[in-house]
Parts: C-alpha cells; structure tokens; sequence
C-alpha cells in the first residue's frame, strides 16, 4: 500500500532554528496529517545534547559551541561533519504505535537499506559497546548501525500525544561520499521497499511562526539548555 510523505529540505540553520522546527513538525502533526522527513545542516559547529543530560556535564565532554538540548532523549551529538535528519509522524500512524526499540531498529534498518545502496556494507549493532558514559558516537547501543565496528549512525525519539520525533545523526565512514548522493539513497529505498511517494514540503506561515517562537523563547534560551 503505498503512502505520500512530505519531504523537507531545510538547508543549513542556526543551532536553536534547527532544534525548534523539529518541534514545531511535531506540534503541527494533527494539522499535517502525515509523516514529515527533514534533512538539514548546521551554520556553525555546534553539538547536542540528550533532553535529560546535564549541562556541566556536556561541557566538559566537548568543545563544541555552541551547545543545545534537544527535545529528544539521548547522549551528546558533534554537529561538526554530520549529516542530521529528522522523521516526525502523526498520532495513529504506524510508526507512532511501534515501540521505542521497534522504531530505533526500524529507521537504522533503513539507513542500512541506504548505505548498500551506495556499497557500504554497514550492520545492526547486535548488542551494547559503551566505553564513554553520555557520547552518543563513543561505543553503541543495541541497533545502532555500524562500518567496521564502529559507529555511524544513533537516533534519539520522543513520543507525544500529537506523534512522534526522530531526530538522527549520521557521521558518514570516510569513503567518497556525498551528503546529497545519500540522502537520495534514502528516500529512494523507502519509495522501492516501503512504497512512500514523495511529496515536496515548505513550512506555512503558522508553522514557520511557531518555530521562531520556539527558537527565541527556548531553544535559545540558557534557561532552557542549562535546567538541568
């Protein structure tokens, strides 16, 4: 049965923008009515970190400034060379009814699909590999996705009442790669092995004002990343 899925290309933002659009698509998902992949950079080199991990903490683990909590669960994230995407589905959805660690294996699974189609043999991590507490790229964690034993792709979620967030990182193994090659790996699995169409995405202007508001009055906020 095939669906149609919005697909945003966001380009690169800033640190808190970047944080308060994927809330925004979370908060609009009764309106939306249907799943959104985003794909987008960073401005600047940045990091972040899981909603519950304390900042003194993060501080300490890396040099990356600046430093934002995401609104997603998880370990610290170097936003310096990856390539960063979000999934957002609405409530009802099949993916929102999954359990947290049937979603995880499922996106990490398709990010899997994508790499061998670009002739990197990645894998499931079968079990745990924590070496330094609170990182999310230093060891793994059951299904993160793997090249020759080491780390290439995590996800942090959050479930809601209006849906679900997946926020996920790539650090791509050092072979001759582009982001963009990538990325079109990525929807073009899920439209043969999922039967997703696509359709093209832009933020409305309530969407758009929703995530200034959230980017200025939280994401940017030192109340907000230092709480706790």
């Amino acid at each position: 049965m095939r669906e149609t899925w919005f697909l945003l290309k966001s380009g690169d933002g800033e640190v808190a923008w970047n944080m308060a659009l994927d809330e925004a698509l979370l908060e609009a998902m009764p309106r939306l009515a249907r799943p959104v992949l985003r794909f987008y950079g960073w401005r600047e080199p940045a990091a972040s970190f899981g909603y519950f991990q304390k900042h003194a903490q993060i501080e300490r683990l890396t040099r990356l400034r600046p430093l934002v909590r995401r609104p997603t669960g998880g370990g610290l994230v170097a936003h310096d060379a990856d390539w960063t995407y979000s999934l957002v589905f609405p409530a009802g959805s099949r993916w929102h009814g999954l359990t947290a660690i049937e979603s995880y294996r499922s996106v990490h699974a398709w990010i899997q699909g994508a790499f061998l189609k670009l002739n990197v043999p990645a894998e499931l991590a079968p079990g745990c590999l924590e070496e330094l507490p609170g990182q999310c790229f230093a060891g793994h964690e059951k299904f993160d996705l793997l090249w020759r034993g080491k780390k290439i792709a995590g996800a942090a979620q959050r479930r809601r009442k209006e849906g679900l967030l997946i926020q996920g990182s790539v650090q791509p193994p050092p072979l001759c790669l582009s982001k963009t090659e990538w990325q079109e790996a990525f929807t073009e699995v899920a439209r043969a092995e999922q039967g997703i169409q696509w359709a093209g995405f832009e933020p409305d202007g309530a969407l758009a004002e929703r995530a200034r508001q959230l980017a200025a009055q939280k994401y940017s906020q030192t109340a907000y990343n230092e709480k706790r």
